[in-house]
């Protein structure tokens, strides 16, 4: 008891430290998908990736069979999405953080599964996976 009350400073450091490493997986919202996960939906195919990256950013480079439609114009397009709604949805930005929106908004719509990247084009990238500049479907 001795040792608790004289150290209580760093005991109380040592927590406060530990619950800090802990808040960003707490944030975390919606299902995310790691780089090796989303490889392997994209190899089996029948799932739609939803690039909510602008246009411009789409264009520069995008996941294989992607389509685009930007975050800020989802909402008035998602009927367009209708038809695949029995399909998986990856949903993908440029780092991760604008897809939990998308995923909202997708579920909102009747979408059922809904993931995002886990870190985004970005994170795609830095592991050397393979973009394509190709137009958007």
């Amino acid at each position: 008891m001795k040792f608790i009350i004289d150290n209580i400073f760093l005991i109380a450091l040592a927590l406060v430290s530990g619950g800090a490493l802990l808040v960003p997986y707490l944030q975390q919202r919606g299902n995310k998908l790691s780089l090796l996960q989303a490889t392997q939906m994209l190899n089996q195919g029948k799932v739609l990736v939803l690039d909510v990256r602008d246009t411009e950013q789409f264009a520069a480079g995008h996941l294989r069979d992607a389509r685009n439609i930007p975050l800020k114009e989802l909402p008035q397009r998602i009927g367009e999405l209708d038809k695949l709604k029995a399909r998986p949805v990856i949903v993908v930005c440029q780092t991760g953080t604008q897809a939990n929106r998308a995923e909202a908004s997708l579920k909102k719509a009747g979408f059922t599964e809904v993931y995002g990247l886990n870190g985004g084009i970005a994170a795609w990238q830095g592991q050397g996976l393979p973009l394509t500049t190709k137009e958007a479907k």
